[in-house]
């Protein structure tokens, strides 16, 4: 599994939600959701200079950077099923880090203003927060309405649109092949990561929808957008509030799910962490590399039509 690219795009993106989970999500739940169950429980680590800055920074450049890893999965996939002849030259192990890297660099980059407009106030009450400085607040808007947009519509739009030509052509596929049709190693291990890759994507738009929907409601009620002045009765701030709390929860489950579905989905990857971790484990990489030198070879000198997953 290691010799494949969408061994690199999955390493990528469990090391990417790790981070999110640990600078985005724990930092959140301190924040926000201990005061739920004890008011006196207020955590307010990260509440201080540079570290703030720091953790807001880190937090936004792990999320575009796991939602485009998996766009670019899904780009690999479609490319691999849709385009089997220019595989070998666009899907190959050293394509996959450059565009890993590619993706890393660009998030560090497209959030730099992040650090500039954020810093540690006190509020009336005496309590620091870390938040937009009030007097960049319209920048600090606009900016992430574009960012929003980077990690939610424009990605779910193309991982839709990839997902459905990838389906489509594994159904027609399906209908022309032959049932005594055997398939390499090789190809079957590229057959369980496309499983792999559309599981975890349709995950991604199931989970997205939600907190999307209340974005583009917020965004429009936003005071930088409208003038509208709304009473009590048409505008309840603290069930609004309420909701997007629930949808950005289930967005958080983006973030977390990804291992479950890899050993859900992945017969090969349940084999491959059960050899990490079993005494017999130098035993079963001899054996698999040694099949999958087999299969190569037999690959090589057969008739058998090359594979499109």
């Amino acid at each position: 599994m290691r010799n494949l690219s969408a061994s690199v795009y999955l390493a990528a993106l469990s090391a990417t939600d790790l981070v999110t989970l640990l600078c985005y999500v724990m930092v959140e739940w301190f924040r926000r959701g201990l005061v739920y169950l004890d008011p006196h429980w207020k955590v307010s680590f990260v509440d201080i200079d540079y570290l703030c800055q720091f953790q807001m920074y880190t937090s936004y450049v792990s999320r575009m950077s796991s939602v485009w890893l998996i766009v670019a999965f899904t780009v690999e996939r479609y490319i691999g099923v849709c385009h089997p002849l220019r595989r070998i030259d666009i899907c190959s192990v050293s394509s996959a880090r450059k565009i890993v890297v590619f993706i890393y660099l660009s998030s560090l980059s497209l959030v730099l203003y992040k650090p500039f407009l954020t810093g540690v106030f006190v509020s009336a009450t005496g309590e620091k927060y870390c938040t937009t400085y009030p007097s960049n607040s319209f920048v600090s808007f606009v900016l992430d309405s574009v960012y929003g947009l980077l990690i939610t519509f424009v990605p779910l739009t193309i991982i839709s649109l990839m997902n459905f030509l990838i389906i489509n052509k594994l159904f027609a596929r399906k209908r022309k092949q032959k049932k005594s049709r055997i398939l390499s190693e090789e190809a079957l291990i590229r057959l369980e990561f496309t499983s792999i890759l559309l599981v975890i994507s349709f995950c991604f738009v199931i989970f997205n929808i939600p907190f999307l929907v209340m974005w583009i409601r917020n965004f429009f009620y936003s005071k930088h957008v409208t003038n509208i002045s709304t009473n009590d009765s048409m505008y309840d701030v603290e069930s609004w509030q309420g909701v997007l709390y629930i949808t950005r929860t289930i967005f958080y489950a983006n973030y977390c799910i990804n291992f479950f579905l890899y050993s859900i989905t992945g017969a090969y990857f349940r084999r491959g962490l059960k050899g990490m971790f079993c005494r017999d484990s130098e035993g079963f990489l001899r054996s698999h590399n040694t099949l999958m030198r087999y299969n190569s070879h037999n690959s090589h000198n057969s008739h058998t039509t090359h594979s499109w997953v």
